[in-house]
């Protein structure tokens, strides 16, 4: 088969996967590696070159990073500051959730950011009287245009500081993103407060996550216990209710209040048999009985996860809720650390990374397990495997030709108009598969584009960027669309209403305001 052919088939057998929604997106990334190799359009090193890519290497090592920050404690405090100094009123609220999340964004991903932020923007939308459909949206949104503040605020960042580097361009520098980012987040913030009111859905939560100050207060009252808030939950240790499980090797045992489990690493506060307060002397253990227990969070959660006994809410996940746990500032320092290795440029941006994750595991901010778990590795296999398409569009000409197929469409058209079918053509395929996925799509015919019309491929592929982040028409767009959609109570058609006009701003500023700052 022509490899111009196979190369074409193989995209378009791709995107119509992507788009099903039935195949793993994991498994459409290695099939088109493999496809690339038993088609002959690449050697077997050539087709999986991408697993071992520097880009890719420097994305996991974020998400170590991001977790680090996240599960210490330092997300929640940063936006604890600021969200609840922002009172109740709504213009407040959404400058200060914009603030926040376009910040964290930046420095540790899209994702990690929105994650770490929907939890306590629920309590405060509760808290200020307010649906929190009308604050989950924007914070999801304006953690995409928070992405383009810095090099790590999104896998795409990364992948075209790589390809302008490659292609007679250079890499853009750490903070350069932000020339085009800080004019977008304040623009988009604008949109929210101006029209987003009639735009965004009045809805309940699904569901809602935890408030530490009212979930300390009922086990204080349903346990009848006079620990203190800091007590129960604070950066070292905690407390978690759990429920002895059918067949479990517990019952039968007696327990006390006031005693240490046998390794001495756990107390038990109380226990309940079901409205029944077991306060004073021996209990013998039944199924369903409710135990409260105390120690460090790293005991409570290897020791609820050992089976026999189901935690009402896993410790892990209320940990992330305290404001600045056990390895918040050496989670801080490393971060630092590492943005000033990335602005300085005195080692590669995936050797910075890298340092960043081992100098975490070192310093017992994080554990290995955690940093293995941290890693979405959807998301990294999804690079590494489309990584070889964007190579085979250049070796085999492909993307001279889809190049030349635009130009013929758009004979004498001036740059300005072509730049805006690249970006068009990233925006529709972006709401259906992902940026990153998009990206490495369109950056290869973006680059042969600049090459033809010689032209500089700076604005392209800023403006690819800028368009990339664009993703929000629907909820399967980004992992952080999905994720505020339960807790906001969203449908799939809420999402396009207050979208499509982020996404027109985003298009204008990629096709107008970008080849100002760089120029054609």
């Amino acid at each position: 088969m022509d490899p111009v052919v196979a190369t074409l088939t193989i995209l378009a057998l791709a995107v119509v996967a992507f788009v099903s929604n039935r195949v793993p997106i994991a498994v459409i990334a290695v099939g088109v590696s493999l496809l690339l190799f038993f088609t002959g359009v690449l050697t077997l090193p050539e087709a999986l070159a991408g697993f071992g890519d520097p880009t890719v290497l420097f994305i996991a090592g974020l998400f170590v990073v991001s977790e680090a920050l996240d599960a210490t404690g330092v997300t929640a405090w940063a936006g604890k500051q600021v969200i609840t100094r922002a009172g109740t009123g709504r213009v407040r609220l959404i400058v200060a959730i914009g603030a926040v999340v376009a910040i964290a964004s930046a420095l540790i991903s899209i994702n990690g950011a929105v994650a770490a932020l929907v939890p306590l923007v629920v309590v405060v939308a509760a808290r200020a009287g307010m649906p929190p459909s009308q604050l989950l949206m924007p914070l999801a949104f304006l953690a995409s245009a928070g992405s383009l503040l810095a090099l790590t605020g999104t896998p795409v960042n990364i992948i075209v500081s790589e390809v302008a580097a490659q292609n007679g361009g250079r890499a853009f520098g750490y903070f350069e993103f932000a020339l085009v980012g800080i004019p977008l987040v304040l623009v988009s913030v604008a949109v929210v407060i101006l029209i987003g009111k009639p735009l965004l859905p009045v809805r309940d939560a699904m569901r809602l996550p935890t408030d530490l100050a009212q979930h300390a207060r009922v086990i204080r009252e349903q346990y009848e216990v006079t620990l203190d808030t800091g007590t129960l939950l604070g950066p070292a240790s905690g407390v978690t209710e759990v429920v002895i499980a059918p067949r479990s090797s517990l019952i039968g045992t007696t327990v006390a209040p006031g005693m240490t489990t046998p390794d001495g690493e756990l107390i038990v506060l109380a226990a309940r048999r079901g409205e029944q307060i077991l306060k004073t002397g021996d209990i013998v253990v039944q199924a369903g009985d409710a135990l409260l227990l105390q120690g460090t969070w790293d005991a409570l959660t290897v020791r609820t996860a050992s089976g026999g006994m189901l935690p009402v809410d896993a410790p892990a996940q209320l940990r992330r809720s305290v404001p600045l746990g056990r390895g918040a500032k050496r989670a801080v320092v490393v971060l630092a650390l590492m943005v000033v290795l990335l602005a300085t440029g005195v080692v590669p941006a995936a050797a910075a990374a890298l340092l960043a994750a081992v100098a975490l595991i070192l310093s017992r901010a994080i554990s290995v397990p955690q940093a293995f778990q941290s890693i979405s590795w959807t998301t990294i296999v999804l690079i590494a495997g489309m990584i070889p398409l964007s190579t085979a569009f250049i070796q085999t000409g492909t993307a001279d030709l889809v190049a030349g197929w635009v130009l013929a469409a758009m004979s004498g058209a001036s740059p300005h108009v072509v730049l805006l079918a690249l970006c068009l053509l990233t925006l529709v395929l972006g709401q259906l598969i992902s940026n990153a996925a998009t990206v490495l799509i369109v950056a290869p015919i973006a680059v042969s584009i600049a090459a033809t019309l010689d032209l500089s491929v700076m604005p392209f592929m800023m403006a690819l960027t800028v368009a990339g982040a664009a993703a929000f028409l629907t909820p399967i767009a980004t992992p952080a669309n999905l994720m505020v959609m339960e807790p906001g109570g969203y449908r799939f058609g809420d999402y396009w209403r207050l979208g499509l006009p982020l996404s027109v701003v985003f298009i204008a500023f990629a096709v107008l305001y970008v080849p100002l700052v760089w120029p054609f």
